[in-house]
């Protein structure tokens, strides 16, 4: 017969500190440990405390001013092929390795050649712009109407700053002015594109949650001081990731994401503490009482879950990729600022107002419960009669959900996605529509192959014709460069150009084919080797190191959180339920990313003019996050069922209590953090737009499907085994409470 553990699952810190008789508490206003102090002490010295917060958010601010972070996208993948082909070409050509774009020209009415002079004067301010190496001549297509330049430069294009695009204007300056299009493609978009914008974003999402939190709880300032508190955080989170970056290396994307998670979950934690603070005024308690019965209560429940996201996304550097680690980095410090803002600026802000919380409303105010017979009593007592029902229902939504996650295809976002009438945009679309040599589509992705003659035992007019021969007869290249030798003699190079765009599914399989089958089989028995590199390439290898390494990734946060919830909760099965039931979560919202971004259903709405792949690092990185955000929902729902279970030691009674006291808060918290995440689907970012639906809809999955259906059916079906720990195990584990 399964058992309790020994050690109840909440509030107890050491042993003397569980009950002895029978399960019933110690009384409401039992020592309040650590956090507890900690949050009275604030409630105590509330303007001391906010005043100190902000001082901490001018200097984190300031801090990041002076520190001047810049951002960077390369990614290195030591031991790829595409790597080892660029060092290749560093070593032997260097001129072809040289970081670099394109400047395209096009003309509706006549042809370029028309415009020669304005074309050259065009050309050679270039070439006088700082840090360019080399203007290559001019690639003319077959109607003559559309060209293009190759600028090299001495430093790596995203450290150029986005206010070189003006140097770029005024260089191409008499070619618009003679009426021909200018736009700028292929790596010059790391200059040319607007850096991101999030005010638009943020100041939305904080609307929406105003208006979420004063229809949930009736309450002006009980809805104004969760978006204050998270603010001030979230303004500190990004100067602290500011200030990081300015010696860590960061993706563009990172603040983004920082400061998405962190707005999200610092609201989610300040609405918590809030209502649990409110429920305790309405029972009668002192405000300052309150607040520090709030703090050891649920600001343990905050710690805890904290902890869970700090952990499932520092989990990220396990896929051995330093570019997906730091996000997760970018992420975690947000998180940490935003947990100790609600350790302490929350309490300070909850004594500061005090008994007057409730005293603008728009409504009757609530907090956690209405009564033993309110709604969600009610409903609680509906799922407890028929579990088996809730369960299949739950499951089969999650599993249809799912089903096109069979069908997602890894990629990269190419400038084809990025929003038209932009110049990366205009750029791609006249070199894919046009014809001739270095255009078509495929010309937006070109695939430099380097053939490596430094282990060659053949001549080197031997290799230059296998390959030529078999890259001849290879289906998908649409032309290529001839195969020529550099002057050191020790490599082989030419440039292809795919027959399809770089996002396309056929020049992945080319690419494939290529590496594994087509250059292998040409240069067999003759000791020389192939690698591809360039930017298409290098996305490809990514793609696969990414896909390789992601089970990895998932393990690892799967373990860690299972450690850590059966620490906290004293059981095995609450924990191993949990995982399990977070990854039908994930599932269900990697197929809604299928069937928006690679099926195109609805794209238009999200600002996409073509369906596109899901970018390569997107499912671990939602992985992680919806994993960390997910188990705040678990951790604050347990955190009540355990307090009931503890008390009354009847586990029908306690997730109903639980669920009744933590629906309606995590219900809200929910659609705050969904209308948070919505609101960046407005990036231009098509990666930015990806993460934000795809965490959208595992937050609105998770709170509903799964807090509301999967976990109390569950729960009910399992009774008192969901309490479960073998008794050595419980003695040895340490302990640790929500």
């Amino acid at each position: 017969m399964p058992r309790p553990a020994q050690q109840p699952p909440a509030t107890a810190v050491t042993d003397a500190d569980a009950p002895t008789d029978g399960g019933r508490p110690h009384g409401p206003d039992a020592p309040h440990g650590v956090l507890g102090r900690l949050g009275g002490a604030c409630a105590r010295h509330p303007v001391l405390v906010v005043a100190a917060w902000l001082l901490v958010l001018v200097a984190a601010l300031a801090g990041r001013h002076l520190a001047a972070p810049t951002y960077n996208d390369q990614v290195s993948l030591p031991g790829t092929a595409s790597h080892t082909g660029a060092d290749l070409l560093a070593r032997s050509l260097p001129e072809a390795g040289r970081p670099g774009g394109k400047v395209v020209f096009h003309t509706d009415s006549g042809t370029l050649a028309d415009q020669r002079a304005a074309l050259d004067s065009t050309l050679a301010g270039l070439r006088a712009l700082p840090h360019v190496v080399s203007v290559s001549d001019l690639v003319t297509s077959t109607d003559g109407r559309t060209a293009d330049t190759t600028v090299s430069f001495d430093q790596q294009l995203k450290n150029l700053g986005h206010d070189y695009t003006d140097r770029l204007d005024g260089a191409t300056r008499p070619a618009r002015t003679a009426g021909v299009g200018v736009a700028y493609g292929g790596d010059l978009e790391q200059v040319v594109r607007e850096p991101a914008n999030d005010k638009l974003s943020e100041g939305v999402g904080v609307a929406a949650a105003l208006l979420i939190l004063l229809l949930a709880f009736g309450s002006v300032l009980a809805a104004l001081l969760p978006l204050f508190t998270a603010l001030i955080s979230v303004g500190a989170g990004l100067g602290v990731v500011g200030i990081v970056a300015a010696t860590v290396s960061f993706a563009t994307s990172a603040t983004t994401l920082a400061g998405m998670i962190g707005l999200g979950v610092g609201i989610d934690y300040a609405l918590f503490l809030t209502t649990r603070f409110r429920q305790d005024l309405i029972e009668g308690r002192d405000p300052v009482e309150a607040a520090a019965r709030t703090a050891h209560t649920t600001g343990r429940a905050v710690l805890v879950a904290a902890l869970t996201v700090a952990v499932a996304m520092l989990s990220l550097y396990g896929c051995g990729l330093s570019f997906i680690g730091r996000l997760g980095l970018a992420a975690t410090l947000a998180v940490i600022v935003t947990a100790a803002a609600a350790l302490t600026l929350v309490p300070a802000a909850l004594g500061l107002v005090g008994r007057h919380v409730d005293r603008i409303r728009v409504r009757r105010p609530v907090a956690e419960s209405g009564g033993a017979d309110d709604a969600w009593h009610r409903y609680a007592r509906l799922v407890a009669r028929r579990p088996w029902t809730f369960l299949g229902v739950g499951l089969a939504v999650l599993g249809l959900c799912a089903v096109p996650l069979f069908a997602m295809r890894l990629g990269h976002v190419d400038a084809g996605a990025d929003r038209p009438g932009t110049s990366t945009r205009t750029a791609y679309d006249w070199i894919a529509d046009a014809d001739g040599p270095g255009f078509g589509p495929g010309a937006n992705g070109p695939v430099v192959a380097v053939v490596d003659l430094g282990s060659a035992h053949a001549s080197a007019d031997r290799v230059t014709q296998d390959v030529t021969t078999a890259l001849h007869a290879a289906h998908g290249v649409a032309s290529f460069t001839p195969v020529r030798p550099s002057k050191d003699g020790k490599v082989l190079v030419t440039t292809l150009t795919p027959a399809t765009g770089p996002q396309d599914a056929a020049t992945a399989t080319l690419l494939d084919t290529l590496s594994d089958h087509t250059l292998p089989t040409a240069l067999h028995g003759t000791g020389a080797t192939a690698y591809l590199t360039g930017s298409v390439a290098g996305q490809a290898d990514f793609r696969h190191t990414v896909g390789a390494r992601l089970p990895l990734v998932i393990g690892i946060v799967l373990v860690l959180a299972f450690l850590l919830l059966m620490t906290v909760f004293r059981s095995v099965v609450i924990p191993l339920k949990a995982v399990v039931l977070n990854v039908f979560t994930t599932a269900a919202s990697y197929g809604v990313l299928v069937m928006v971004f690679q099926w195109g259903w609805g794209d238009s709405l999200l600002g996409l003019s073509e369906p596109v792949p899901i970018e390569s690092y997107v499912p671990m990185m939602m992985f992680a996050i919806t994993f960390g955000l997910s188990m705040d929902y678990e951790i604050f729902l347990l955190s009540r069922i355990a307090e009931a279970w503890h008390r009354t030691g009847d586990n029908r009674i306690a997730v109903g209590e639980g669920l009744s006291a933590t629906a309606r808060v995590i219900s809200a918290a929910a659609f705050i953090m969904t209308a948070v995440f919505l609101s960046f689907t407005t990036s231009p970012t098509v990666v930015v737009k990806m993460l934000a639906l795809g965490l959208a809809i595992s937050v609105v999955v998770d709170a509903t499907v799964v807090r509301l259906v999967l976990v109390p059916s569950a729960m009910f079906l399992m009774g008192r085994a969901n309490w479960w720990i073998p008794r050595r195990l419980d003695r040895i584990l340490p302990r640790l409470h929500a």
